[in-house]
């Protein structure tokens, strides 16, 4: 049976972060990191799924979804600041044996939690999320011209992605069937990417995807240290985050269970059930 979901707020070191939770604590607990320029509401179909069985948190970033905006001038915007944020976030929360849901931006933002605290994290979950330069595809090369020399031109290139056009790119690009792409998915996105001063905020992050890259090594001997059970289930036509990048994980993660599915950079648009069926039998097997 489903369990309600319930939106709530956390204060956090004074900024309000709005998230979403079900289950109940004595089960299993999933924390769920979303990505660009996504907020919590993209895991809505998976959540619903999953409350049947598991404690389920899905927070939204600063400058993301319902959670605090603030300026530049008042939140230092790299993922960084951002680990260190849901980090807090995880302590007010009191969440301890965390199997860690990454998509996107949730991976350098969870990775970095994973690195500073491993008895945190009792699995990972990876959904599109870079760790390798295998997963890099040609279709970031607009963001990383504008990481490397930031002018007029490339600032010009890189707004693209905070576009409605791009915005519904990403999530029709390599969908098995757009027809199952729910327009509330990028329309809400685009609202949020489109209040005022969220496109600097944005561009700040552009800015700072760089130090994700030069972490990769870190993470990667994490892997090879702490050996996490790891499930990666992967939208195979993703042209931003290739599909040789979940492949990766095996050459430090040999255990890791990985399924290449035929969809895109959103996979849960079509395959959430699919992907919750993933799930449950990973952690059952824990």
């Amino acid at each position: 049976m489903k369990n309600q979901v319930y939106y709530k707020t956390a204060n956090i070191d004074g900024l309000t972060i709005f998230y979403r939770e079900t289950g109940v604590r004595k089960d299993s607990t999933l924390l769920l990191l979303h990505g660009f320029p996504s907020s919590s509401h993209m895991y809505r179909d998976l959540i619903a799924i999953l409350s049947e069985s598991f404690h389920v948190i899905a927070p939204d970033y600063p400058g993301f979804g319902q959670s605090s905006a603030p300026t530049l001038q008042e939140y230092n915007y790299t993922f960084d600041t951002l680990s260190d944020t849901i980090e807090h976030f995880i302590d007010h929360l009191d969440l301890r044996n965390i199997n860690l849901y990454i998509q996107d931006y949730g991976g350098p933002i969870g990775m970095r939690i994973a690195l500073r605290r491993p008895e945190l994290i009792s699995s990972l979950i990876i959904q599109n999320a870079n760790a390798y330069l295998e997963g890099l595809g040609e279709a970031l090369a607009p963001l990383t011209a504008y990481i490397e020399n930031q002018n007029n031109e490339t600032e010009s290139k890189a707004r693209f992605f905070l576009t409605l056009e791009a915005t519904k790119w990403q999530y029709f690009n390599g969908a098995e069937n757009v027809d199952k792409i729910s327009p509330d998915s990028y329309t809400l996105d685009q609202y949020y990417l489109d209040r005022p001063g969220n496109d600097l905020i944005q561009l700040a992050l552009f800015r700072d995807y760089g130090s994700n890259v030069m972490k990769y090594d870190d993470w990667q001997d994490y892997f090879r240290k702490h050996q996490p059970p790891a499930l990666v289930v992967w939208g195979k036509n993703d042209v931003m985050f290739v599909s040789a990048g979940g492949d990766a994980y095996k050459k430090d993660l040999p255990n890791a269970q990985v399924f290449q599915i035929n969809g895109g950079h959103f996979l849960l648009e079509e395959h959430h059930s699919t992907v919750a069926q993933y799930i449950h039998d990973f952690l059952s097997h824990l």
